[in-house]
């Protein structure tokens, strides 16, 4: 059985927990109503925590523009690969769910894209919150306090959107 290892800390986007086993970041909630869910956990933290808990900090300070944290993303074939494309944006980068679509082979699939954009397990590390309507509108986020939390990331890395 693999260890689980839990750390939550302050951000600009409220408290967020993250979850590792011994080799990976294997998930990220940005708190919801004042609520994360495992606040009746007691934290636990390990090498990969420690080094996700500086690299968050140094995320939100602006001092840091990627991340070179070791994930374990788990998910369907299609989830994987949309995901996949979302690791391969960097800090102030955009991209349209139906440009993802195409990048990942299908084409006309934005819908379905936005399912698996919705059920990123580790988002900021894994950037979903730079996926945008084609006509540059916000759609929706489904981290934090939502569009809120996700005007905040966009704002943060001075991504531009349509109102």
């Amino acid at each position: 059985m693999t260890n689980v290892f839990l750390i939550r800390l302050d951000s600009p986007i409220g408290r967020i927990e993250v979850v590792a086993d011994d080799d990976a970041v294997t998930g990220l909630s940005i708190e919801r109503d004042g609520v994360l869910p495992h606040d009746d956990s007691p934290e636990r933290s390990n090498a990969v925590l420690d080094r996700a808990r500086v690299e968050l900090d140094e995320y939100f300070s602006g001092a840091r523009t990627d991340f070179d944290l070791p994930v374990r993303l788990e998910g369907t074939e299609f989830q994987q690969a949309v995901w996949a494309e979302l690791r391969r944006l960097g800090w102030g980068e955009a991209v349209s769910y139906g440009s993802l679509a195409a990048a990942v082979g299908r084409p006309g699939s934005a819908r379905a894209i936005g399912g698996a954009v919705g059920a990123n397990p580790i988002p900021i590390i894994v950037g979903c919150h730079r996926v945008l309507a084609s006509d540059g509108r916000i759609t929706g986020y489904s981290g934090g306090e939502g569009i809120p939390t996700k005007l905040w990331l966009l704002g943060h890395e001075r991504i531009g959107f349509a109102a």
